[in-house]
């Protein structure tokens, strides 16, 4: 019976630590993407239970397995794709999409080569990653894709405001949004889950308003009423009038504000992958993590005089501090700022951007978070 017991404990052990070592042995340490033709990396998501890989490279979301080969691509986007999300609740991909015409938007219409202009609009895109099964698929033909209007955010891009007596255009210096990910209300760890928003942030070093990174979330269950097709020729209109929640969280001005956003269940932490600062005053870091487990706090912004009290999230105790300002903690850890998917216990894929003119292509690589003062991640070996 002894000897039974102990057969028992080594197998139940055994199965415990195949357990623990399930992302390491289950995910390889790196997906190559392949190199395309289209903008650069802008971000990744993955679905561990069916096997797949997500890619956004500004006009084209590419689907593939988990070695690497290509099941489809979906083309035509004449607007900026930028970060991804997998939703783990219905199965689609949700990404944000931009059309304006700033520096990024002009580029974006060089690249296609074409002389087509559209009124700014901000749009959260929906794939049916089922229905792609080929390469060079419509997003606007082949039924793919949806998409939902976020007027809030056009509000905040169109607006001017009366910042130390001028008059300056973007409150809050919003350029439009990038990061885009799933999680629960802030200051709770379970309960519906809210798509979560966060804006680009022009890099102006004039001005005071700007040193906010802004998080807008929405209950998307309800979405369905909302989706509309997309075309480019006769844009649509069709969206929420506000979102259930806006946050603020203090990082000083990051130039373009959050390119990649990421929620992590296991920690109840939120990353937020940046670019760096153009302000002198500000530490450069590109990496930072809001507490997801503290209650947003009604706070008056610093350095914006037009608004009133707002909610404001609280960076984690992890990281650097910024030696000019001891409530910001963050990372020098540039390479999420083109993509960062958790994959559980404390297990990440981490985009790797490479150009080699005129193509594109992303190395997704396993990362383990360790949270140490200068080194976020440790590569898996």
């Amino acid at each position: 019976m002894k000897q039974f017991l102990t057969i028992v404990a080594i197998i139940l052990i055994g199965i415990a630590t195949l357990s623990a070592q399930t992302p390491t042995s289950q995910f390889p340490k790196q997906i190559y993407s392949g190199e395309w033709k289209a903008g650069h990396i802008q971000g990744i998501a993955i679905d561990s239970k069916q096997g797949y890989i997500y890619y956004s490279f500004t006009t084209m979301l590419i689907k593939a397995d988990l070695q690497g080969n290509i099941i489809g691509t979906v083309t035509g986007l004449l607007g900026h794709l930028g970060c991804i999300e997998f939703n783990e609740e219905d199965g689609r991909i949700y990404g944000s999409l931009e059309y304006k015409n700033d520096s990024i938007g002009r580029g974006i219409l060089k690249q296609e080569n074409t002389t087509k202009h559209w009124d700014t609009a901000f749009y959260v895109a929906i794939f049916d990653v089922d229905k792609i099964t080929r390469e060079g698929m419509s997003a606007e033909k082949d039924e793919i894709m949806t998409s939902v209007y976020l007027p809030t955010v056009l509000e905040d891009f169109e607006a001017k405001v009366t910042s130390n007596g001028k008059v300056l255009e973007h409150r809050y210096g919003c350029s439009g949004f990038d990061g885009i990910t799933f999680g629960p209300k802030f200051g709770k760890s379970d309960g519906k889950r809210y798509l979560t928003i966060a804006y680009g942030i022009y890099g102006d070093k004039n001005r005071t308003d700007n040193d906010y990174q802004v998080l807008l979330q929405y209950d998307a269950s309800n979405w369905v009423k909302y989706e509309r097709p997309l075309s480019q020729e006769a844009m649509h209109q069709s969206g929420p009038k506000k979102p259930a929640g806006r946050y603020f969280v203090y990082t000083g001005n990051r130039n373009w504000g959050v390119q990649n956003m990421e929620y992590d269940a296991t920690r109840n932490f939120w990353f937020l992958a940046t670019y760096e600062t153009k302000k002198s005053d500000f530490a450069g870091f590109t990496l930072y993590a809001i507490d997801g487990n503290i209650a947003p706090q009604k706070q008056s912004l610093k350095g914006v005089d037009y608004a009133k009290k707002q909610n404001v999230l609280t960076l984690c105790g992890r990281g650097m501090t910024d030696p000019n300002h001891t409530d910001i903690r963050g990372w020098n850890f540039d390479k999420a700022s083109t993509g960062i998917h958790a994959l559980g216990d404390n297990y990440f894929y981490i985009s790797h951007r490479k150009r080699n003119k005129p193509f594109q292509s992303c190395t997704a690589t396993l990362y383990r978070f360790v949270g140490k003062e200068s080194d976020p991640f440790i590569k898996v070996e």
